[in-house]
């Protein structure tokens, strides 16, 4: 199965695509879509939604993985922003016809670190680890990424041998 996490936002969006067979994963591609303050909305959205559907053309994933939505209501703006970024988002996978699940940041966490409120830099090296990256990206946002990626593989292979869903 191939998975491609992404990590959304308006900045830099960091994706990753892992190849997972059984409970062996080896890294397809990683990277990060970093667009501009300077360009307008519409364009910095463009852009993402764009580099998305050109990955998953070139990478063929059979599901992208996102994290749930959590705002925090002291930050309005920052859940609009990142809700159309998440929204081209999910318009490129609904695009190319490939499944779209949403796991929360504490699942996810769980999955990789074994904890849910586990630190940042813990999923990093986890992720590292788990794929043999020997220097850490530039941008956590890949490693976020890819964490979802990682996730969804446990998750979904915990749900094969139990028979029950998570």
């Amino acid at each position: 199965m191939r998975i491609l996490g992404v990590d959304p936002a308006l900045s830099v969006t960091g994706y990753g695509v892992i190849d997972a067979n059984n409970n062996k994963i080896s890294l397809v591609e990683a990277g990060v879509v970093v667009t501009s303050a300077s360009q307008n909305i519409s364009m910095r959205l463009n852009k993402i939604h764009r580099a998305l559907a050109q990955l998953i053309s070139e990478t063929r994933p059979g599901v992208m993985v996102l994290e749930k939505l959590y705002a925090h209501y002291r930050h309005p703006t920052t859940a609009h922003i990142l809700g159309q970024a998440r929204g081209v988002i999910c318009l490129a996978a609904a695009e190319a016809r490939i499944a779209l699940v949403e796991y929360p940041a504490t699942r996810v966490k769980k999955a990789i670190v074994g904890k849910g409120l586990a630190g940042k830099y813990q999923v990093q090296k986890m992720v590292a680890m788990t794929l043999d990256i020997k220097k850490l990206p530039k941008y956590t946002d890949v490693t976020d990424a890819l964490a979802l990626a990682i996730a969804h593989q446990r998750i979904a292979h915990l749900d094969k041998i139990t028979g029950i869903s998570q």
